[in-house]
Formats: C-alpha cells, structure tokens, sequence
C-alpha cells in the first residue's frame, strides 16, 4: 500500500511539474523545437521529444518529412497528436479526454482503480 501511495504522489508531483510534457529524466530535459500538426513548435521538454536545436533545424526537417503522421489525427477522442523521432512517429497525448492509451484509445477507470494487466493508474487519467 505505501509503494502505491509513493507512486501516485510521484506521478501527482510529475503532472504539477511537467503537466503539458512526457515525464522524463532530469538529464534528458532540453530547450528546442519538434513538429506539431505540421508546424515547428519550440519550447523545452525531453529530449526526444524537442529534437530539433532551433527552428530553422525544425524547418528544414519539416520539409523533407514525406510522413507527417499527425496529419490525419491518429489519436482518438480529441486527443493531440504530436510528431516524434520514436517508433511509430508519433505520440497522443490524452490528458484531460478522459482516455489513455497510445492512441487515446481505452477509457479511464473510476479513480482507484487500477485497470488490469496495468500496474499503475494511468496519469493522464488524474485530474486536478
């Protein structure tokens, strides 16, 4: 009980900290650009999401991309497709839909519970 209660207060902490970023290592935090929607976006974040060191670096990439898989969202129920260097190109982010998963794809469970074969309640299912 008390590594569950350890677990989500580190997850409530992370979403106060970081609440519009993917969690990552203090290391891999970075100031850059990535491509959003078919724009370049800076800002700072994990590495592997803000890629690019400036925008012109972002532009240049942004033209030469063939596939820009947030052009068609592949996220579902209003989630926000954000392009990344990652397997498959791509990223949902889901807070505030009330869904999770890699495509928005799974409903939040009653606050609690943990879904099965999970084994921590889903953060973008916390609500603050």
């Amino acid at each position: 009980m008390r590594s569950t209660l350890v677990i989500f207060s580190f997850v409530i902490l992370s979403v106060l900290v970081f609440p519009s970023e993917e969690i990552c290592e203090r290391d891999q935090v970075r100031q850059g650009c990535r491509i959003h929607q078919g724009h370049c976006v800076c800002g700072a974040g994990c590495y592997s999401e803000y890629r690019y060191n400036n925008k012109e670096e972002c532009r240049k990439a942004l033209k030469g991309r063939r596939n820009d898989f947030c052009q068609r969202n592949p996220c579902l129920h209003q989630g926000i497709c954000i392009q990344t260097i990652q397997e498959p190109g791509f990223r949902c982010r889901c807070e505030s839909t009330g869904y999770y998963g890699t495509r928005c794809q799974h409903a939040c469970p009653k606050p609690g519970v943990i879904p099965a074969g999970e084994r921590v309640f889903p953060y973008q299912c916390i609500v603050i």
